[in-house]
Protein backbone atom coordinates (compact mmCIF):
# COMPACT_ATOMS: atom_id res chain seq x y z
CA UNK A 1 0.00 0.00 0.00
CA UNK A 2 2.80 2.39 -0.78
CA UNK A 3 0.58 4.48 -3.05
CA UNK A 4 -1.49 5.52 -0.02
CA UNK A 5 1.51 7.51 1.29
CA UNK A 6 1.36 10.05 -1.53
CA UNK A 7 -0.96 12.99 -1.96
CA UNK A 8 -2.66 13.25 -5.32
CA UNK A 9 -2.91 16.62 -6.98
CA UNK A 10 -5.99 17.39 -9.06
CA UNK A 11 -5.31 20.11 -11.61
CA UNK A 12 -8.64 21.53 -12.74
CA UNK A 13 -7.03 24.05 -15.11
CA UNK A 14 -5.13 21.33 -16.96
CA UNK A 15 -8.27 19.20 -17.27
CA UNK A 16 -10.26 22.18 -18.58
CA UNK A 17 -7.56 22.89 -21.16
CA UNK A 18 -7.61 19.27 -22.27
CA UNK A 19 -11.41 19.37 -22.64
CA UNK A 20 -11.16 22.55 -24.73
CA UNK A 21 -8.54 21.02 -27.04
CA UNK A 22 -10.60 17.83 -27.45
CA UNK A 23 -13.65 19.93 -28.30
CA UNK A 24 -11.65 21.98 -30.81
CA UNK A 25 -10.45 18.80 -32.51
CA UNK A 26 -14.03 17.56 -32.76
CA UNK A 27 -15.15 20.88 -34.26
CA UNK A 28 -12.24 20.85 -36.73
CA UNK A 29 -13.15 17.32 -37.85
CA UNK A 30 -16.78 18.34 -38.37
CA UNK A 31 -15.83 21.44 -40.36
CA UNK A 32 -13.47 19.45 -42.57
CA UNK A 33 -16.14 16.79 -43.20
CA UNK A 34 -18.40 19.57 -44.49
CA UNK A 35 -15.62 20.77 -46.80
CA UNK A 36 -14.61 23.90 -44.92
CA UNK A 37 -11.05 24.97 -44.24
CA UNK A 38 -11.31 24.68 -40.46
CA UNK A 39 -8.50 27.11 -39.66
CA UNK A 40 -10.21 29.93 -41.56
CA UNK A 41 -13.56 29.27 -39.92
CA UNK A 42 -12.07 29.16 -36.43
CA UNK A 43 -10.08 32.35 -36.97
CA UNK A 44 -13.21 34.10 -38.20
CA UNK A 45 -15.12 32.98 -35.14
CA UNK A 46 -12.36 33.81 -32.66
CA UNK A 47 -11.81 37.28 -34.11
CA UNK A 48 -15.44 38.31 -34.43
CA UNK A 49 -17.37 36.16 -31.97
CA UNK A 50 -19.82 35.38 -34.78
CA UNK A 51 -20.70 31.74 -34.21
CA UNK A 52 -22.10 31.41 -37.75
CA UNK A 53 -18.51 30.84 -38.88
CA UNK A 54 -18.94 27.40 -37.31
CA UNK A 55 -21.22 24.90 -39.05
CA UNK A 56 -24.00 23.31 -37.05
CA UNK A 57 -23.04 19.96 -38.60
CA UNK A 58 -22.54 17.27 -35.92
CA UNK A 59 -23.25 19.84 -33.20
CA UNK A 60 -20.02 21.76 -33.89
CA UNK A 61 -21.62 25.17 -33.37
CA UNK A 62 -23.12 24.17 -30.03
CA UNK A 63 -19.78 22.76 -28.93
CA UNK A 64 -18.05 26.04 -29.72
CA UNK A 65 -20.78 28.05 -28.01
CA UNK A 66 -20.15 26.03 -24.84
CA UNK A 67 -16.60 27.44 -24.67
CA UNK A 68 -15.50 30.99 -23.93
CA UNK A 69 -13.39 32.47 -26.73
CA UNK A 70 -10.80 33.65 -24.19
CA UNK A 71 -10.46 30.11 -22.85
CA UNK A 72 -10.01 28.73 -26.36
CA UNK A 73 -7.28 31.25 -27.16
CA UNK A 74 -5.51 30.59 -23.87
CA UNK A 75 -5.66 26.82 -24.39
CA UNK A 76 -4.22 27.20 -27.89
CA UNK A 77 -1.39 29.41 -26.66
CA UNK A 78 -0.62 27.10 -23.72
CA UNK A 79 -0.64 24.10 -26.03
CA UNK A 80 1.70 25.86 -28.45
CA UNK A 81 4.05 26.70 -25.58
CA UNK A 82 3.94 23.10 -24.32
CA UNK A 83 2.17 23.94 -21.08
Amino acid sequence: MKYMDRTSVFNVAALRQELILITLNEVIESLEKKGYKAENQLVGYLLTGDVTYISSFEGAREKMKSLKREEVLLALINSYEGK
